[in-house]
């Protein structure tokens, strides 16, 4: 692969940056990780991806080398892709299994043209709406030529950089178009990223430019009464009108599964310090949660439950290991947690088997009061019948049933949970039950 200080961060070689900023100014960058392979299809279906791809095949010298990187971007040789004004860079390998980085270069457009182009957009409210549905409607870049502004790009706007060193598209700048098409099809906001304006930058400056357009209006010349506008409402009439409000919409479906977290392992250096692979794993988890969350929300009687209680940073460690599919980070959780990693996997095992309360039954051993006491003994005697009781020895909150490994632990919320003793480690052997007679009959396994 070739090495990275041959490039920096924007510029190769210290040539001259034709991207329309200097390489110090700030920038917003989104990175996608990399596409599955893909067979049997185009790579764009959107118009305006297929018009990205005419730039790039009527400039291109060489037709094998863009055949050549049709079939590099099949067959998932593209890496992660990083976008930023001006730029677009991904790591490509070839067929004899070399990593090249390759960059498409291009022009930003200048303050005016992002002024010209924002202030059409305002003035035309169906813009707006389609590029938020993720569709960059024709009439749209008609109306941006029209203001002086070219969106999309043309022969000889595509400029090639590549670590081969190919003065032309090569196969891996190739690649990286065609699999940047994809990546147009679902979001033009990418293309708007690439001339300059990220997604959240571009419609924070709309909402801005729409409210001093609506405050602006018109004046009454006869009345000094305004503004008055002539397609609105009167606010009197709309505010006294409050009360007949028209039904919320249903509420969404949730997505089958969280989302994906896009990848941080680009050309793009981190700052010092930073953990990548840990961060990736807490972005994970946090989607994961999220998931779970409205999912929660959206079911039935959710809003009749209790809130859960927030977890403490021990607790939180347990709740990561969980869902930690890779041995190092269970490793790296139990050193956080002051646990050894015998005792994050017992740890693990009661949070499955009933989050914070399972938890609590492991790791807090306590001495009922008087009443809560009398409570669990007159449960103990209950839980047999006569003569049928086991043996059990009582010590704090913990019955254990004489001659086997087997107990029962009294949780501070009164529900009895099974241990099952192994390698002289007490271990959860399963969820909680009402009574210790459930509870002993599945610590013994005899359920």
């Amino acid at each position: 692969m070739t090495d990275r200080h041959e490039y920096g961060d924007d510029l190769f070689d210290g040539e001259e940056d034709n991207s329309g900023e200097g390489a110090d100014a700030a920038q917003e960058e989104r990175v996608f990780e990399a596409l599955p392979p893909v067979q049997g299809r185009g790579f764009a279906q959107s118009w305006w991806g297929q018009t990205w791809l005419k730039a790039l095949e009527d400039t291109a010298l060489d037709l094998q080398q863009l055949k050549a990187g049709r079939g590099l971007a099949r067959a998932g040789s593209v890496g992660a892709v990083s976008v930023r004004p001006g730029r677009v860079t991904a790591l490509v390998r070839d067929r004899g299994g070399a990593v090249y980085r390759a960059d498409v270069l291009l022009q930003r457009l200048s303050e005016e043209e992002w002024d010209q182009f924002l202030g059409m957009t305002v003035e035309r409210a169906g813009h707006i709406a389609a590029l938020l549905d993720r569709v960059m409607p024709p009439h749209l870049v008609e109306d941006a030529a029209a203001a002086g502004v070219e969106l999309l790009p043309g022969i000889g706007d595509l400029e090639p950089r590549c670590g081969c060193d190919a003065w032309d598209h090569c196969a891996h700048t190739a690649a990286l178009c065609y699999q940047l098409a994809r990546l147009l099809d679902q979001d033009p906001f990418v293309l708007l990223l690439m001339r300059g304006r990220g997604e959240r930058a571009l419609l924070d400056e709309l909402q801005v430019r729409s409210v001093a357009s609506a405050s602006a209006g018109s004046f009454d010349a006869e009345t000094d009464e305004g503004p008055v506008h002539a397609d609105g409402v009167d606010a009197t009439e709309a505010f006294a009108a409050g009360s007949i409000l028209p039904p919320l919409p249903a509420a969404p479906p949730v997505p089958p599964e969280a989302g994906r977290v896009p990848s941080l392992d680009t050309e793009t250096e981190p700052p010092a310090g930073t953990d990548v692979a840990a961060l990736e794993f807490l972005g994970a988890r946090a989607a994961a949660e999220a998931h779970r969350m409205l999912t929660d929300a959206l079911a039935p009687g959710h809003e009749l439950r209790s809130p859960e209680a927030e977890l403490t940073m021990d607790q939180d460690a347990v709740r990561l290991a969980a869902g930690a599919p890779e041995a190092w980070i269970g490793a790296r959780l139990a050193d956080g947690s002051g646990r050894d990693r015998e005792g994050l996997a017992a740890a693990v095992s009661a949070w499955e088997h009933g989050g914070t309360a399972a938890l609590s039954a492991l790791e807090d051993e306590w001495t009922p009061d008087a009443e809560t006491a009398a409570r669990a003994r007159a449960a103990v005697e209950a839980a047999w019948d006569a003569g049928e009781r086991p043996p059990l020895r009582a010590a704090r909150n913990q019955w254990t049933a004489t001659g086997t490994d087997a107990q029962v632990r009294l949780g501070r919320d009164g529900h009895w949970w099974p241990y099952r003793k192994h390698r002289g480690r007490w271990l959860p052997a399963g969820p909680a039950a009402h009574d210790p007679a459930a509870a002993l009959s599945a610590a013994t396994g005899e359920e």
